[in-house]
């Protein structure tokens, strides 16, 4: 991606030579003068954003990168490998071709980067706010969305560096895995288990959520606020980390709360807006994404040499027969399909005159309550109320009565609607699933390709068992 023009106030520099997670401020403004003011304030929660949009996590790899990638939804192979296996190398540097560990290492890098920047605001907040930000609206919003951030950037931490189905076993929930980074200073920090990292992002996304209580009543309806960590996301985020974690209860309630108050509704078309941009709930804005994102996603000759995949890939995702399907996330406005070199490439970064990256959308709310429901004809009512809008006849409905049923029919809806946006590879990890995938023989996944290991710099310099001093 071209890099985003932008001046970052209060951003923190990392250098490994000194730890893994040393920061300094690397600003012309001094952090005592930054935060004295609203404007300082703003000016970095605003910066926790833009740096969420660089390629190394959610301007690329946490989202159409390297988790498409993982999941196989390309058949476009790097220069050097024709072996699709040899993106699950976790363990030594490849040239030349995905190179996953040192992709997974500047993602760690860059997530803690940023996680240490919402550590370093909130920091000022408790020093200054009360003094500071004299509108209690605007002091309590800019809280909540730093911890709702903060839990957001561990959560994809936690789901790849993770165990493999959290729910599933107590042996799993005690797998020591990383750091929860409450400060913005150099220090080591323990590597926590799984479950203590699920217990510290529940609590700083309820602390948010009480911050951002004056939002109780908003629609997000063309307000901008779907651009920033509104209320309604931190319901949407609490529902899908209490899926994460088994608590099916907790993840009904707060995925029936986003349904029935944030005032999104399900589209039935997307005709231009392949993003179906009604529809999420939290994304990223990023200026000129289609130029940015044009080495990656483009039409013409060199089509090719982009993120595509073969329309009998596609049509394997999709479970279209032919070139014709009455599901619309599998037809022309979805994908710009070249039939004399039988391949397509997914529209939702090309035709996106939004110009955002979703990260969480209104569908997955009605997943989680299918999956959570205690009643089989509620939770297919949820899973085919999705399909439905898509454009599948109600004659084609599926049936949820039992809990394969449900994980069959939620396999194949997540991986068709969440196409291009990162989400299919956490599905199956959260639920276990390994084995052949459906629209790829070449491929079967074993649950070391889910767990990826501490990088190199994390285990040098960070806090590992035998380098506790």
């Amino acid at each position: 991606m071209k890099k985003i023009l932008y001046i970052l106030i209060a951003m923190l520099t990392f250098t490994s030579c000194e730890g893994w997670l040393d920061v300094a401020p690397n600003t012309d403004v001094p952090a005592k003068e930054l935060f004295t003011t609203e404007n300082g304030f703003m000016s970095s929660l605003a910066g926790l954003y833009i740096v969420m949009t660089e390629e190394d996590t959610y301007g690329r790899n946490l989202t159409f990168g390297l988790m498409e990638q993982l999941a196989q939804m390309y058949d476009k192979l790097p220069d050097g490998t024709s072996d699709r296996n040899s993106v699950y190398i976790y363990d030594r540097e490849t040239s030349g071709a995905y190179n996953t560990k040192g992709v997974l290492a500047n993602v760690w890098q860059q997530q803690y980067h940023t996680i240490a920047n919402a550590n370093n605001l909130l920091k000022w907040w408790d020093i200054n706010a009360a003094t500071v930000l004299t509108n209690e609206t605007t002091r309590q919003m800019i809280r909540g969305e730093a911890l709702a951030l903060r839990a957001f950037l561990h959560f994809d931490l936690l789901r790849g560096w993770g165990p493999m189905h959290y729910a599933a076993s107590e042996e799993a929930k005690e797998m020591k895995c990383m750091p929860y980074r409450t400060v913005a200073d150099h220090s080591k920090q323990p590597l926590l288990s799984a479950r203590e990292i699920v217990g510290l992002i529940v609590k700083d996304l309820h602390e948010a959520r009480e911050c951002m209580s004056f939002e109780k009543d908003l629609d997000l309806t063309n307000n901008g606020r779907q651009l920033r960590f509104n209320y309604h996301a931190i319901n949407a985020m609490l529902a899908r980390v209490y899926n994460y974690a088994g608590v099916k209860d907790s993840a009904a309630i707060y995925a029936r709360m986003v349904i029935d108050e944030c005032g999104l509704t399900l589209q039935s078309g997307n005709y231009n807006d392949p993003i179906l941009s009604s529809e999420f709930v939290f994304g990223l804005s990023v200026h000129e994404l289609k130029d940015n994102l044009s080495e990656y996603f483009a039409y013409g000759d060199k089509m090719q040499t982009k993120y595509y995949l073969n329309l009998s890939t596609l049509n394997a995702i999709f479970e279209t027969v032919g070139s014709e399907s009455e599901d619309m996330r599998a037809q022309g406005t979805a994908f710009h399909r070249n039939n004399e070199k039988q391949c397509a490439i997914s529209l939702k970064y090309i035709d996106n005159d939004h110009e955002v990256i979703p990260l969480i959308r209104l569908p997955e709310m009605y997943y989680i309550a299918c999956e959570t429901s205690d009643e089989g004809r509620d939770a297919a009512t949820y899973v085919n109320t999705v399909r439905n809008k898509r454009g599948i006849s109600k004659a084609k409905d599926v049936a949820c009565d039992t809990e394969e049923q449900r994980i069959v029919a939620l396999n194949r809806e997540y991986r068709k609607e969440f196409y291009g946006e990162g989400q299919y590879f956490w599905f199956l990890k959260t639920h276990g699933i390994t084995g052949t995938l459906p629209h790829n023989a070449e491929v079967s996944l074993v649950e070391e390709n889910f767990v990826f290991p501490l990088p190199d710099a994390e285990v040098e310099y960070g806090w590992t068992e035998g380098n506790e001093e």
